[in-house]
């Protein structure tokens, strides 16, 4: 056996756990002590396996263990259930790295769905997560929740309902989150306060948002950026917003296909964006005050590829929409700015006008916007490749963010 090959195994030998073993836990009575007892006994290496059918739970679930896999029959054939969770917090809670969530759906849980939290290089693969009396305020927020984290692998999953965003990345990095179906929550998804993020190939429907990519003030990681937005299927979100008032995507307008707000070397390219009533693509600054004096409200560097963007604009969510519509000729050009910042960047076979709202400083309300055309500036994103120890201070992007390829092993053995 070549020596490469030998090393390789030998590897793959040292890092596998020696005992490990298959926890099997069938739905059926008294499902919470016995999910929760496979959770806390599992070691390294182990497979919490989940039975076909419906586990009636009452409290939410924890783990904290390293390097295992909770694995169901599918996510439509093993379902947790949380329709009488007496606590207010997520379904499931994972703290520990190295975690694959894979083959189960979580419904109706009064918080959060599933939330990873300093977990790194977690996967979820095949998960549904849903809250199945359709979109309320009452809703749990996030259906899956990754935060501070790095290596997150978002793969196949459905969510519905939740009440801020379908699938939510925040404070983290190396991200990838692909393949999913999104369809009536307040934001699809959002990538929030976090870096070198892949969201492609996506069907996001029927929400109040599409997809969002914010940077936010006075949180534990800032600095978002270096995001690539490319070939998802952004199709009619045109759910009213009923997120709850004073949430950030709370003032997100009803028919918002893609955001940037606040970020910067954003690139979107090859996707779908039809029939998104207020707007295709929108670039704005971050609207509130704030006191965090390292916080960088303005958006910077965000590239349009070639994109469809498509009959959108008939039905715009926004104060005066109406006289802006008959302005525009009876729909608004699909790429609107705000004119704070950067406005966004034409860097391929792209509609040459957009509109802008031209407010005259960070924080102006919508009273002191003249609206008019502009028209996009043409310019080819400046890939840079970082080397060993260097910080990249330019808001250009990299060539190929994403989480790390043997996540993909884990979801795809």
């Amino acid at each position: 056996m070549p020596a490469t090959l030998i090393a390789a195994a030998t590897a793959l030998a040292l890092a596998a756990p020696a005992y490990a073993k298959v926890i099997p836990v069938p739905a059926g009575e008294n499902a919470q002590a016995r999910l929760q007892e496979a959770l806390i006994l599992a070691a390294p290496g182990d497979v919490v396996e989940l039975g076909a059918g419906r586990f009636v739970l009452t409290d939410g679930l924890s783990l904290d263990v390293k390097g295992v896999t909770v694995r169901g029959a599918g996510m439509d054939a093993t379902v947790l259930d949380f329709s009488g969770q007496k606590g207010a917090g997520e379904g499931l809670l994972v703290t520990s790295d190295e975690v694959t969530l894979r083959d189960f759906a979580v419904e109706n849980t009064k918080g959060d769905g599933i939330k990873s939290k300093g977990a790194d290089n977690i996967v979820y693969y095949r998960v549904r997560v849903t809250w199945t009396g359709g979109p309320k305020t009452t809703n749990g927020a996030y259906g899956i929740y990754p935060v501070s984290s790095t290596g997150v692998l978002v793969d196949g999953c459905k969510v519905s309902g939740a009440s801020d965003a379908g699938i939510y990345v925040g404070q983290s990095k190396a991200i990838t989150v692909r393949y999913n179906f999104v369809e009536n929550n307040v934001a699809g998804i959002e990538i929030e306060n976090s870096r070198d993020a892949l969201v492609a190939d996506n069907f996001v429907t029927r929400n109040t948002g599409g997809i969002l990519v914010f940077d936010l003030p006075n949180l534990p990681v800032m600095g978002g950026g270096n995001v690539r937005i490319t070939g998802n299927l952004v199709i009619a979100n045109d759910t009213p917003n009923f997120a709850p008032k004073g949430n950030i995507v709370a003032g997100v307008p009803r028919g918002t296909g893609l955001m940037v707000m606040a970020n910067e070397g954003v690139v979107i390219e090859r996707n779908k964006v039809i029939d998104n009533p207020t707007a295709a693509v929108m670039v704005v600054a971050y609207p509130n005050a704030f006191s965090d004096t390292k916080y960088n409200p303005l958006p910077r560097r965000v590239f349009l590829g070639t994109n469809d963007l498509l009959r959108g604009g008939n039905d715009p969510q926004l104060p005066g929409g109406d006289q802006l519509k008959a302005a525009f000729g009876g729909a608004l050009p699909p790429v609107m700015w705000d004119g704070l910042g950067d406005g966004p960047i034409a860097s391929g076979n792209v509609i040459e006008f957009g509109w802008t709202l031209n407010l005259p400083r960070q924080g102006a309300g919508f009273d002191q916007a003249k609206p008019a055309r502009f028209q996009l500036p043409q310019h080819q994103p400046t890939y840079i490749v970082p080397q060993p120890g260097q910080k990249i201070e330019r808001s250009e992007p990299s060539p190929n963010p994403g989480a790390p390829a043997a996540l993909d092993v884990r979801a795809r053995p």
